[in-house]
């Protein structure tokens, strides 16, 4: 720090975080909106995703480049109960918007409540700013069929070529989801925080899902306090065998109690760096492949 200003990596230029939460929201958020333009302005990054459990962001981010037009901030759609659920009618809505990425449920899904059901200490979602009810959503029928609003969903992503993140879904729902998505033509999937503690996935699941054209989200969330799933040395070894070309890093980062998110990406660009991996490894990560999953040239 310098005068009270973060100092922020030089391998942040160009970068673009896919995972970032900010205020307004229902839950506790680090920053508003505007705060975090002000960091990525400030560390010279392109941009960020923004996500909200409860809302889609397609329409705050679009007023942000208005603002700020050198900037791809942009939002999307999560599937959960309080946005909709598994709704065609909503995925369609946000699509026409300009949404560029669609989750899967998060905090509405089965996996993430039980996760929780078992983890009542944990800081982060261990209660629920708005009452959800029943076991959760999953994405397939008590015979592991897919449900037939899940298909549409999916065929709508595939049309408009955006990107089809797994959200907080099972192991298994994310296996089966890949295999429906890769059926219909979806050509951006992005398996999130594959290591994070809810519904960890194991590495040669991941291995598998890159085969089939799936990136990797390698989240600093789960080597943070508030998880500790794994270490950042650890992940790195994940990365090395799954190839830096097949992984995004992101931060899932803006609780309350937690760094910003772009000096969060700083501090997970440096720990990364000093795993042995290189310049070009660690911007193809951060720069390469989100760009090409936000279809931006």
């Amino acid at each position: 720090m310098i005068g009270g200003d973060p100092i922020y990596h030089p391998l942040l230029k160009g970068a673009i975080d896919l995972h970032c939460h900010c205020a307004p929201s229902l839950y506790p958020r680090k920053q508003t909106d505007w705060e975090l333009v002000r960091d990525l302005k400030a560390s010279g990054m392109a941009g960020a995703v923004i996500k909200s459990h409860e809302s889609q962001t397609v329409d705050r981010t679009a007023l942000i480049r208005m603002a700020e037009p050198e900037l791809h901030v942009y939002g999307g759609l999560v599937c959960n109960e309080m946005a909709g659920g598994l709704s065609p009618a909503s995925v369609e809505a946000a699509i026409k918007l300009g949404a560029k990425i669609i989750w899967m449920p998060t905090v509405s899904a089965r996996a993430h409540r039980s996760y929780y059901s078992r983890n009542r200490s944990g800081r982060i979602h261990a209660t629920e700013p708005v009452r959800q009810r029943g076991p959760g959503l999953e994405i397939w029928d008590e015979n592991r069929r897919i449900l037939p609003e899940v298909h549409e969903i999916l065929r709508l992503i595939a049309e408009a070529d955006v990107v089809l993140a797994t959200g907080h879904l099972s192991p298994g729902e994310v296996y089966a989801l890949a295999k429906a998505a890769g059926e219909h033509g979806v050509a951006k999937l992005l398996i999130q925080h594959a290591d994070l503690g809810i519904a960890p996935i194991p590495l040669e699941m991941q291995r598998e899902l890159v085969r089939g054209g799936a990136l990797i989200e390698k989240c600093y969330l789960a080597c943070g306090a508030d998880f500790r799933t794994l270490t950042v040395e650890e992940m790195g070894h994940t990365i090395r065998v799954l190839d830096p070309a097949s992984c995004v890093l992101v931060t899932d980062y803006g609780q309350a109690h937690n760094p910003p998110p772009v000096e969060a990406l700083s501090r997970f660009v440096g720990e990364i760096a000093r795993c042995g991996f290189s310049d070009e490894e660690i911007r193809r990560m951060i720069v390469h492949n989100p760009r090409q999953l936000l279809g931006i040239d």
